[in-house]
């Protein structure tokens, strides 16, 4: 297969997961070697085949490095999973904007390098997809990225919780540049928001009545410090509402990031508490503990999203893409309950669906 040529904004913990996972999975041969794959090939593609051709930041710890080495560079904390060779794109410098809030400034080294023009980069490196990995709360650079793949003719693929794909203006300016988008606010494969979701479907087709339901994150790293700065509201919004699409009624629920620990680093603890009531109006409780590592909890889902947006471009599909971003992200164009959003998917990559 062709490869699929990606730019990469932002080489944070998630960018140090996703170009370790292309390395530790490019030799696998089959469904039974690549464990952690939701999708070991999809329409085709192999994991292999993603390539990275052009990386912004803004850290001087990591403008100016090969790839292979930035991704490893502090304020990096995630896992080390696997070696990775040396890439042949160098870091460039990207435009700051709002991409440091208050929590991140002791954090952060701000590179004196000159900002490159990031549209020019795009074209001399034929980049296809734009990847934003941005923290949360960079709204500001978010659209100004989504504005350089615009100009770049590129597909832009929005990680952060910033409306972008799920914005309608937006989504007509990709409509009218002839390309996709998707997004909002990635989903993790071992994630917090899609278990909740997953218990309270369950319990409701058993035929339980779910009253009062928590979720409360605690994490580590850049990403949850951000979150606790800027945008811990918004993504408690988001990460309610999508929630709420796993039940047929109303329920009181709250689901959101609620501290950062620094010594956590990259890990994230999420904890469940459910409450309702089962045959007879006899009251049941739940509570849950759930314990992963942030970045690599991307690597699977960002696969099947970089594949499915490169077949979206053979097809010359353009837009927003409803059924990837209902499959994939926590804030779509269109929130769909899980079994119907992997539907969505699947009949997409079949062909059966437009967009």
């Amino acid at each position: 297969m062709e490869k699929i040529r990606v730019a990469l904004v932002g080489v944070g913990n998630c960018a140090s997961a996703l170009v370790q996972g292309v390395q530790y999975y490019k030799d696998t041969k089959s469904e039974e070697q690549a464990i952690g794959l939701k999708h070991f090939l999809l329409g085709g593609y192999h994991a292999r085949d993603i390539e990275f051709v052009s990386a912004f930041d803004i850290d001087r710890r990591k403008v100016g490095k090969d790839l292979c080495e930035a991704v490893f560079s502090p304020p990096n904390n995630t896992l080390k999973l696997t070696e990775v060779p040396k890439q042949g794109v160098v870091v460039q410098k990207g435009a700051t904007l709002d991409g440091v809030g208050e929590y991140l400034k002791n954090v952060i080294q701000i590179s004196d390098a000159p900002p490159v023009d990031v549209a020019e980069v795009l074209k001399a490196t034929r980049a296809e997809i734009v990847l934003n990995l941005l923290p949360s709360g960079a709204v500001k650079a978010s659209e100004w990225y989504a504005e350089q793949a615009l100009k770049a003719k590129c597909a832009f693929v929005n990680v952060t919780p910033t409306p972008i794909a799920s914005n309608l203006v937006w989504s007509r300016k990709f409509e009218d540049a002839g390309v996709p988008v998707v997004g909002d606010d990635l989903i993790d494969q071992v994630g917090a928001t899609t278990l909740h979701k997953t218990l309270l479907k369950l319990l409701s087709d058993s035929g339980v009545k779910i009253t009062e339901t928590y979720q409360l994150d605690v994490g580590g790293g850049t990403e949850s410090l951000d979150t606790l700065d800027r945008t811990r509201e918004t993504k408690r919004t988001i990460k309610t509402k999508a929630v709420a699409t796993a039940l047929p009624y109303k329920a009181e629920i709250v689901a959101g990031s609620t501290d950062f620990v620094d010594f956590l680093e990259n890990r994230r603890d999420s904890y469940f508490w459910l409450q309702g009531t089962y045959f007879c109006n006899v009251p049941m409780r739940m509570d849950v503990r759930l314990c992963t590592v942030d970045a690599p909890n991307a690597g699977s889902m960002l696969f099947d999203v970089i594949r499915a947006v490169k077949i979206a471009l053979n097809r010359k599909i353009k837009g927003s893409l409803a059924s990837v971003s209902a499959y994939a992200f926590k804030n779509p164009p269109q929130a769909e309950p899980l079994d119907i959003a992997e539907q969505w998917f699947r009949e997409f990559i079949e062909g059966k669906r437009e967009g």
